[in-house]
């Protein structure tokens, strides 16, 4: 009996030490996020529900971003009830991880349609006036600056890093929105009829214009809380109004420096890139980072043309790293504990 128990005692310790050994070698092979040396880091995400667990607020605190950008979907309020609106960002803002980065960290960006009050909404929200005030609270925007002198929640936000700058342009693809038409089968939407509709309205595309064909920056960082790169799926996007998506990347086709795109809304994070050519002497990056709370972890596939990388759907958040001594752009999907599900490095 006693040999018995040794056999078995021993064979446990053998399995155990296996297992304990897989695990550690597992654990070893993880890609975790590398720290921020001698890089701009910028960390952004979207699609975040208060009332669900918020477990990422911690690791983007751990990975010392010097900004964290909102790309939409801050609040799920879905309501034309401001002080419903109003309660959600202020619960939001107490929650202990997300107050701790808050103190530390300067924060800003814009919304995406569950913010702005409506799903799928455009310009025809009644309350969209109200909603730009309670985003602008929660976003402490000061009573003097520009946003507040017009509609919509558009506006930039200068960077200074060492002797260089970037220009963060966060766009308002809801207040000023043409309806959009309705697809078919697995199609949410098509796209309308080329040349009828808009995204950003007329003042809007004047700034845009402005701010891009004149900037003095090393970089500039468009904020859209809808992808504009990937085309194909039936979803929100870009290219459900076509003519405007065309519009956008002649636009950024006339930059005198380096372009990337910020997106949220698809609950996935993927990266969308297209390659320099003889009207764009830079690569443009659509990174979609998606969603912080919540993910479509049932994701089976979808097409895009522009997908470099894999698809990530579980919850996560991006990180951008800035090398502008060496030109270069590192991109991390980033999730609990740090762990980078998937990275990509580009040269300018």
């Amino acid at each position: 009996m006693k040999n018995r128990f040794k056999k078995v005692c021993l064979l446990c310790f053998v399995v155990t030490a296996i297992i304990g050994c897989t695990a550690n070698k597992k654990e070893a092979e993880l890609d975790m996020l590398p720290p921020a040396e001698n890089v701009f880091r910028l960390s952004f995400g979207s699609c975040n529900n208060h009332l669900e667990p918020n477990a990422l607020w911690d690791d983007i605190y751990n990975a010392k971003p010097q900004v964290f950008v909102w790309g939409g979907d801050i609040i799920y309020a879905d309501t034309d009830q401001v002080n419903k609106i109003e309660s959600y960002y202020s619960e939001l803002a107490q929650l202990p991880a997300y107050a701790k980065l808050a103190s530390e960290v300067p924060i800003s960006g814009t919304w995406d349609d569950h913010d702005y009050g409506l799903n799928d909404g455009g310009a025809t929200f009644e309350i969209k006036d109200e909603s730009k005030e309670a985003l602008l609270r929660f976003l402490k925007i000061p009573e003097d600056h520009p946003v507040r002198s017009h509609p919509g929640v558009y506006h930039k936000q200068q960077i200074s890093y060492e002797s260089h700058t970037m220009a963060i342009l966060h766009l308002d693809t809801r207040y000023f929105r043409s309806e959009l038409t309705e697809g078919e089968g697995d199609m949410r939407y098509k796209p309308s009829v080329y040349g009828e509709g808009t995204m950003l309205g007329e003042a809007q595309w004047a700034w845009l214009s402005n701010e891009i064909k004149n900037s003095k920056d090393d970089f500039i960082v468009i904020n859209s809380s809808i992808q504009v790169v990937s085309a194909e799926h039936g979803f929100e996007k870009w290219n459900n109004l076509p003519h405007e998506r065309d519009r956008l990347l002649e636009l950024i086709e006339s930059s005198p420096v380096p372009v990337v795109i910020l997106s949220g809304d698809r609950h996935i994070s993927e990266f969308s890139l297209l390659k320099p050519d003889a009207k764009r002497n830079f690569p443009l990056l659509d990174f979609t980072s998606s969603g912080l709370t919540h993910s479509y972890s049932g994701f089976s596939g979808e097409p895009n043309t522009y997908r470099v990388k894999e698809v990530v759907s579980t919850t996560s958040f991006g990180i951008l790293d800035f090398d502008f001594d060496s030109k270069a752009l590192h991109a991390y999907i980033v999730g609990d504990q740090g762990e980078v599900f998937e990275s990509l490095e580009i040269e300018f």
